[in-house]
């Protein structure tokens, strides 16, 4: 398994409040991010596993939608964020 408890609390310890607040906007935006990457890694191989690229899809689109509500909500989280993980939109 490519995603271990000890990798999400890590990211969660990183980039959210602590490695047990795994709630916040900044850590689930994280862990997503590391998610879509490996899912990208995978299909720049296996270009026909068309269920990984759906999940793929659906990842890229709850990250957006939660990048969508912290730029609502608080913007200078949103440009941390976006600047700690280098995303563009």
């Amino acid at each position: 398994m490519y995603l271990t408890a000890e990798k999400k609390a890590e990211i969660f310890k990183k980039y959210g409040k602590s490695a047990t607040d795994t709630g916040s906007s900044e850590g689930q935006i994280a862990l997503f991010t590391y998610r879509i990457n490996h899912l990208t890694e995978h299909l720049k191989k296996n270009r026909k596993d068309f269920n990984t690229e759906r999940s793929l899809v659906k990842l890229v689109g709850k990250r957006r939608n939660l990048l969508d509500y912290l730029i609502k909500t608080d913007i200078v989280r949103y440009r941390a964020i976006v600047k700690e993980l280098n995303l563009r939109k």
